[in-house]
């Protein structure tokens, strides 16, 4: 039989005098560990429902690597590069992507009878992948985008609609700058996205890819780039070298030269500040651990006092002080254990309602969401609860040595 076990439990199961003075101090520990376990789960999960959130929406602009022209790298200019059904084969092959598609980007004006206002065309061509769109997908429809044929539809942001007080239906003008031209082409709305990324609402619509190599002048076979889907985003590193390996430093056709680039470097002050996020994330579970230590601590010392006549008694019966701090120690291990079950469900209750109920919302002009994104991860909650338990125990380890100082003789008369 463990005695310090058995004795632990009955301890925690007598009732007694429920005007003892460890009653609220056993009560505030438990609230004390509950709070810091719930706020360290809501914590991990707002940040890693954002984080994800944020990553996802700039991988549905740039996909998770871009294969361009070298030229293209430094340049706010796009510059061609030959990327045929001989090319998307090659790459399709690499180990570990999944999917491959074309683009190819111009500029021009929208001008309406009001306002005009300089975008992004991004052309793109069947193969697109247009989940993340019809997601994003506001108003109207998503057009029929061809590489054979120019189709003059567009796929508007809710921004550039807004400022050009467009709807779907609607028809408006587009001019194109050239070295020796101006090029007019009338494009009807066909739709209308929302994505809340305020850097690519502003600049990005959408046509199809044919449309916008012949504004381009670019020959047979040419776009700005391809976009390039991985089977696993955890390996996209490894991937990413593969293409370096057998893409980069290359030439096609017209002797233009292979380069490519992750989402990562594509954007990296993105990236960066979500990294940043990190750190606060490390500083709350910080606080809230230390929280509950302090609170399990100083509950812990009360117990010790109230119980001082008790460890006389086992002192005087031959009970080891290292037998009385194992006591004492399991008697925390209870507190702290219904106070992470009570963390638990505050916690993730919480989470679960604003994921299925989105009852905090937020400004996407500066938080890109319209609220705030949550993502509970069983395992890393799993993880909290045992880190916590670990450590608030832990530090309970020296105040418990208190129970060595006490002389049974004395302790006994204690009250």
């Amino acid at each position: 039989m463990n005695l310090p076990l058995f004795i632990a439990r009955r301890i925690y199961s007598d009732q007694g005098d429920r005007r003892k003075v460890s009653r609220p101090a056993i009560r505030i520990a438990t609230i004390g560990v509950a709070i810091g376990l719930a706020v360290m789960i809501i914590t991990v999960s707002v940040v890693l429902g954002f984080k994800h959130t944020i990553r996802d929406k700039a991988i549905g602009f740039a996909s998770h690597i871009q294969v361009m022209n070298i030229l293209s790298m430094n340049s706010v200019e796009s510059f061609p590069i030959c990327i045929d059904d001989s090319v998307i084969k090659v790459i399709s092959g690499i180990e570990g992507i999944k999917h491959v598609q074309r683009y190819a980007l111009t500029r021009g004006i929208l001008k309406t009878d009001d306002d005009f206002l300089g975008v992004a065309f991004k052309g793109i061509g069947p193969e697109y992948n247009l989940d993340y769109l019809k997601e994003n997908l506001v108003e109207g429809q998503i057009p029929v985008f061809s590489d054979t044929v120019g189709s003059n539809r567009l796929l508007l942001s809710r921004i550039m609609a807004d400022k050009l007080k467009l709807k779907a239906g609607d028809r408006v003008f587009a001019y194109f700058i050239g070295d020796r031209d101006v090029r007019t082409r009338r494009f009807t709305v066909e739709g209308i996205y929302q994505t809340n990324m305020t850097r690519f609402d502003e600049a990005i619509c959408y046509t199809d890819i044919y449309t916008a190599n012949k504004l381009n002048g670019w020959f047979e076979g040419q776009c700005s780039g391809a976009e390039l889907t991985v089977k696993d985003f955890d390996r996209l590193d490894d991937t990413y070298i593969n293409i370096i390996n057998k893409v980069n430093r290359t030439q096609d056709r017209y002797h233009s030269i292979f380069s490519s680039q992750t989402v990562y470097e594509a954007y990296p002050q993105l990236f960066t500040w979500l990294e940043l996020l990190d750190i606060n994330v490390w500083i709350i579970l910080g606080l809230m651990i230390c929280l509950a230590g302090i609170t399990m601590t100083s509950g812990l010392l009360i117990i010790i006092l109230e119980r001082t006549s008790m460890i006389g008694v086992l002192k005087a019966i031959g009970s080891r002080n290292r037998t009385i701090r194992h006591t004492f120690l399991w008697f925390s291990a209870f507190i702290i254990s219904r106070g992470l079950l009570l963390g638990d469900i505050l916690g993730i209750g919480l989470v679960l309602l604003q994921q299925y109920t989105g009852l905090v919302t937020l400004d996407p002009q500066t938080y890109y969401v319209s609220e705030a994104p949550v993502e509970l991860d069983i395992p890393i909650t799993i993880l909290l609860n045992v880190a916590t338990l670990i450590v608030s125990i832990s530090v309970l380890i020296i105040p418990s040595f208190f129970i060595s100082h006490i002389h049974p003789a004395k302790s006994m008369r204690y009250e």
